[in-house]
This record gives structure tokens, C-alpha cells and sequence, in this order.
């Protein structure tokens, strides 16, 4: 009975990541206006209503394999990983660092998508909804490490929260056409916070190309 629900759920999660596949695909090749429930359904060769049983509409759809390279419970797992002993600081730095080069191979997919997400409402909603999600499970995660309770905890609070705005500053900057590599970003983005972002200085800068 075990191995049967194994191979079930493994079915299930092939077909939601086949639907994600398609509706990324079409979303980069034709734009978000092509992106409906019928052309995910058709493209990943199911029906309409089987799309409806695995996402809530195109937007969640879309950002699935996004938030699967580089999501709340990825980052979570990454953190966990990290030697216990390790500065909290360093933790996330080089958890976020390792888990951001999940998107190295889709820079032109990642542009595609902060245009799109800044452009249409529903998409920023739902990347919102993805990120409230990271930083209350990051919260607890930090809280953790640092023997706290994650509902009270200030410096949790916003320690997730400054590593959620350090993630997302660092891939709209690689999106941008930084020249640091993203995970490089990413540390650069920790070595500022951590520093009490030390602005107008010329170290830890990223050069964007013109």
C-alpha cells in the first residue's frame, strides 16, 4: 500500500509540474494573454478541469517552478543544512547564495517574468502571496537557530524580512543585467545589510550594464 501511494503522489506532483512547465512556456513564447486554463490543459495534455485541481489559476501556476527552485521550503532546507554553530548571517547568506542557482540557466525566463509580474496585478499578488509565505517560514526557521519564538521575536522578524528583500533585490538586479553572478549578489546583499548598509560607499557595489 506504501509503494502504491508513493507512486500516486508521484504522479500527482509529474502532473503539476507538467502544468507549470506548459504555462511558463506559454507565458514566455506568447505573453500572458495566451496563458488560460484551456491552453495550459491543452498543452500539458489534460483537461481543463484537471488544471483546476492542482492550481488556483495561471498566476500560481506560472510562479510554481519558480517558488520549486528557489521557494519558502527550498530556503528552508538550505538554512537547516547549514552547520549549526554558524552565524545566523552566514546561514542565510550562503543558504540563499546555494539555492538561487536553480534560475542560473533561465536569465531570459527571469526577465520575462519581472515584466510580467510588474506589469499585471494578479501576478504581483500572487509573488506577494509567495514572499509573505517565505518570510513567515523563514521567521520561524531564523527563530530556531537562534532559540526564539518566532511570534515574538523582533529580530526575526526582521532579519526574514530583510532576507526576503535581499533575495528579491538581488535577482531584479541580475534580471537587470548585473555582472555579478546572482549568488554573488546575493552575499553582496547580506554583507551590506549586515553592515548597517553602508551607502555611499564603493565597496560591494554591483555594476549594471548600459
Amino acid at each position: 500500500m506504501t509503494s502504491e501511494l508513493s507512486l500516486r503522489e508521484r504522479k500527482k506532483l509529474a502532473t503539476r509540474e507538467a502544468l507549470s512547465h506548459a504555462a511558463w512556456s506559454l507565458m514566455v513564447e506568447r505573453g500572458l494573454d495566451a496563458v488560460t486554463p484551456e491552453a495550459i490543459a491543452a498543452a500539458a495534455d489534460v483537461s481543463p478541469r484537471t488544471f483546476r485541481n492542482y492550481f488556483s489559476g495561471r498566476e500560481e501556476a506560472i510562479l510554481y517552478g519558480a517558488v520549486r527552485r528557489a521557494g519558502p521550503e527550498a530556503i528552508a532546507e538550505a538554512i537547516r543544512a547549514r552547520p549549526a554553530g554558524e552565524a545566523v548571517w552566514d546561514s542565510l547568506a550562503e543558504a540563499l547564495s546555494s539555492v538561487v542557482t536553480g534560475f542560473l540557466d533561465h536569465r531570459d525566463h527571469l526577465v520575462v517574468l519581472m515584466n510580467v509580474i510588474r506589469e499585471n496585478p494578479a501576478m504581483l499578488a500572487q509573488h506577494l502571496v509567495m514572499f509573505e509565505r517565505a518570510h513567515r517560514l523563514l521567521m520561524d526557521v531564523i527563530a530556531e537557530r537562534v532559540s526564539a519564538e518566532p511570534d515574538c521575536d523582533l529580530g526575526s522578524r526582521l532579519l526574514a524580512g530583510a532576507a526576503c528583500l535581499a533575495l528579491q533585490t538581488s535577482l531584479e538586479m541580475w534580471a537587470e543585467g548585473a555582472t555579478d553572478t546572482l549568488p554573488d549578489l546575493v552575499r553582496q546583499s547580506f554583507a551590506q545589510l549586515r553592515a548597517g548598509l553602508p551607502l555611499g560607499s564603493h565597496t560591494n557595489r554591483s555594476t549594471i550594464d548600459t
